[in-house]
């Protein structure tokens, strides 16, 4: 009974979630599905996103946290509308979620929208929102096991950023370990080294995310 009530779950989101990508799609809109444990940088690495291409891309983000606004707070402090879902307990945003949140903007002002998911490696990798892409970041904090434990997110996601490379010295974890595991449970996977806090690495995230853009026009 139990997987029953989970498939029909899944199977009622994904409806949604491909109403909303015909809407993105309309709308010539990128979407983007920025994911990560907490503490991991999804916030951090926005900040760095915005002050990379913010002047050439008309940027929204929703924000998913299970409490408080502090988030859309920091990403308001940049000049951009963000829109604060609290989930109340949820470990994920669906695609109703987003369909709700898409009342406060008006997509054909945005070239790209980000939903940046709430902290968790598990349940936002199996909840599609509507997005073309599915981001997420790995901090070298967490340790390079995380691929073997958490696959699903790995293979389901486009891209992976290896984030805080700057604290490798100072940590047991390897960044090219995480590569090889990572390209072994997805061989399509784009993988970029940042670090958030020297913006090292953000060049070559921002190149990838503006040819996304692009190839929406």
């Amino acid at each position: 009974m139990k997987i029953s009530v989970v498939k029909n779950i899944l199977e009622a989101n994904e409806r949604i979630a491909q109403q909303n990508r015909k809407l993105f799609q309309n709308e010539n809109v990128a979407v983007i599905n920025l994911m990560s444990s907490p503490g991991s940088g999804k916030t951090s690495l926005l900040e760095r996103t915005i002050d990379a291409v913010g002047d050439r891309v008309r940027i929204g983000v929703i924000e998913g946290d299970i409490q408080s606004s502090k988030d859309a707070e920091r990403i308001a402090q940049k000049g951009i509308k963000a829109v604060q879902i609290n989930t109340d307990g949820a470990c994920h945003l669906d695609g109703n979620m987003i369909r709700d949140a898409l009342a406060d903007f008006d997509l054909s002002e945005l070239d790209l929208l980000v939903v940046e998911n709430v902290g968790n490696l598990v349940c936002p990798a199996e909840f599609n929102v509507g997005e073309d892409h599915k981001v997420m970041i790995l901090s070298v904090t967490e340790g390079e096991d995380k691929p073997e434990k958490y696959p699903l997110m790995f293979h389901e996601s486009s891209v992976l950023l290896i984030n805080k490379i700057d604290l490798l010295p100072y940590v047991d974890c390897s960044a090219e370990k995480i590569r090889e595991v990572s390209l072994g449970i997805n061989p399509h996977l784009e993988i970029f080294e940042v670090s958030c806090k020297t913006g090292e690495g953000i060049d070559r995230w921002a190149e990838w995310l503006s040819n996304q853009i692009k190839c929406k026009a």
